[in-house]
């Protein structure tokens, strides 16, 4: 089964649980109508479905193909990527001086969420090209941002993300590439780059790499390391392209998944040094990395729900058209397999768990918008902490379940999801992969307990559990029984979440390791009531326009009474199972 963009369910989504409408009536979004919303939507849905869906199967089996230092990329994928530059889709939410849209992030992360969801393999490389924009957009010079924004703007060029080395994983501070000052005010960087996603194409004219190097004189570890723009080819003062530079792909890795999109090793300086441009200052790379980091860890976020999305739907497709034995209460069989209850239990999982997701990343776009439109110094700051403290949550959750619910499309589908030919097992092996890159989501983990939990001294992390607070409230106000226990399941939720944050605050000095055992339970804890919250806003808008309320509320009250209600569990292994990690060392002997 190909894919079908769930634009109406986007389009509810964005407005009623991710705080679209309510920006939009405030003014962020300037005369920005919802018939504008709408029709971009619907046209990203079509250029997905049409164009980019059918090309997944033929980029995995195919996959990029790497010879003599050159990739090609598969069948179709060219004049794909061609038409969707053509179309602007890559400028969407890029500054308009410089030849973007200057639409919303927020409508930005739906279509993000629809490329992905077509094909991974496809969606990820505009990813890096956008963050690549982001990063030139805040710490690039004139100069730079003269020669280099609009083509990669418009997707005439693409752009990569270069950190991880051999030695240096998640520790980025251990990188070994090096960067020499040259006489007229560049520089010349050498080192060797691993796992770099689109390094090397057949799409465009030119790649323009952000590379983290080390200059002689700088300071150990993450304070010493520099930002650079390294194209493949030289760009001439007119805009044309020059020399070749000396960068090359000395080879692609051979993966689980994503096959299509070509994962390089890299190699700096054969020649004595590619020619690189300073991004920032010298010894501040990692705060413009962060720039591209965090863009790109919401984007792969969206990965997480797109493949999640797609896996949905296949498996739906596949337990309405499949007979197996009779269903209760049925005469005859056999019946249709999504009439088990078993069935049922693993579809509403999968719903439910891609609704949340989509929810929580859609937020996570809205309060970026926030962060850069607001009308004032004070409400621009909030956004940014709340967009803070979102992100993490918003790319760990989103990418696990995509895996999980990935794995369930396969369960669903029994030995034909095991076999290659249904496309259930690509789903899974595709998704695979957003859990790992753009920061492993133990690195997530650890980000939210360690930095965000404390921004204001826990203010900004009380001030949303509060909001999730608001919403348990309100279900439990609108005493509508169709609700079932949704509002009092959500508010235990939502009472777990706060505990086990104080508790985390109440460590983070003085038992550390303590806290960290407890990471990534606490951000499952996290999502878990912020996407019962979420759908629970949903549910109360639908019943308040009449737009789909019963299945709304029904999804609401299952996440409640069959995920929310794993809270307490969570909670308590944060706070009571820390030492069962810490002292058990001789278990692993």
């Amino acid at each position: 089964m190909s894919y079908r963009a769930p634009v109406a369910d986007i389009v509810f989504t964005l407005r009623h649980a991710a705080g679209f409408a309510p920006a939009q009536a405030a003014g962020l979004y300037g005369d920005l109508g919802n018939d504008v919303v709408e029709a971009v939507l619907a046209e990203a849905g079509r250029f997905a479905g049409e164009v980019i869906a059918p090309l997944n199967s033929i980029g995995d089996r195919t996959g990029a193909q790497f010879k003599d230092g050159a990739v090609t990329t598969p069948p179709g994928w060219k004049q794909a990527y061609r038409d969707w530059a053509a179309a602007g889709w890559n400028g969407l939410a890029a500054p308009a001086q410089w030849g973007g849209q200057d639409l919303p992030h927020a409508i930005n992360a739906a279509c993000v969420e629809m490329w992905n969801a077509a094909s991974m393999s496809f969606g990820i490389g505009p990813v890096l090209t956008m963050s690549a924009i982001e990063a030139l957009v805040a710490h690039g010079s004139e100069e730079l941002q003269r020669l280099y924004l609009p083509k990669l703007v418009s997707g005439e060029w693409t752009g990569t993300m270069q950190l991880t080395e051999p030695q240096a994983g998640s520790d980025v501070g251990a990188l070994r590439a090096k960067a020499a000052r040259a006489g007229d005010g560049s520089y010349r960087i050498s080192g060797q780059k691993i796992f770099i996603t689109y390094g090397e194409h057949d799409l465009t004219d030119n790649i323009v790499h952000l590379v983290l190097a080390r200059l002689p004189d700088a300071p150990p570890g993450t304070k010493g390391i520099s930002l650079f723009l390294v194209p493949k080819f030289l760009v001439d003062a007119d805009g044309s392209l020059g020399a070749r530079n000396d960068v090359r792909a000395h080879s692609i890795e051979h993966k689980l998944g994503i096959h299509a999109s070509p994962t390089c090793t890299m190699v700096f300086g054969d020649q004595g040094g590619a020619i690189g441009f300073l991004v920032g200052e010298e010894n501040r790379g990692m705060a413009c990395m962060f720039t591209m980091m965090n863009q790109a860890r919401l984007a792969v976020g969206l990965q997480g729900v797109g493949i999640a999305e797609r896996a949905t739907q296949q498996a739906l497709a596949f337990a309405r058209e499949r007979k197996q034995g009779r269903a209760t209460g049925e005469p005859s069989g056999p019946s249709p397999i999504i009439a088990h209850p078993d069935v049922k239990r693993m579809l509403l999982t999968m719903r439910a768990l891609t609704r949340a997701a989509r929810a929580i990343c859609y937020a996570t776009a809205v309060a970026l918008d926030r962060a850069e439109r607001g009308g004032d110094a004070r409400a621009r700051s909030e956004a940014t902490d709340r967009a803070a403290l979102l992100t993490p949550v918003a790319k760990a959750f989103a990418t696990d379940i995509g895996s999980e619910v990935a794995s369930l499309g396969i369960q669903v589908h029994g030995g034909m999801g095991y076999v290659e030919e249904t496309g259930a097992a690509q789903h899974f092996r595709d998704a695979r992969i957003a859990p790992i890159y753009e920061g492993t989501n133990g690195i997530q983990a650890i980000d939210l307990v360690t930095r965000k939990l404390p921004l204001a001294g826990g203010a900004v992390v009380k001030n949303y559990i509060a909001e999730l607070r608001r919403n348990a409230e309100a279900i439990q106000a609108a005493k509508e029984p169709a609700f079932g226990m949704t509002g009092q399941k959500l508010g235990e939720a939502v009472d777990a979440l706060a505990r086990a944050t104080e508790w985390l605050l109440g460590r983070q000095l003085n038992d550390p390791d303590t806290a960290l055992a407890g990471a990534t339970l606490y951000l499952r804890l996290f999502a878990t009531a912020a996407g019962g919250a979420l759908l629970a806003e949903e549910a109360l808008a639908a019943q308040k326009l009449g737009a789909d309320a019963p299945s709304r509320i029904a999804l609401a009250r299952f996440f409640a009474e069959n995920i929310a209600v794993q809270a307490g569990g969570l909670e308590r292994a944060v706070t009571e199972g820390a030492d069962s990690i810490t002292l058990a060392d001789s278990a692993l002997l």
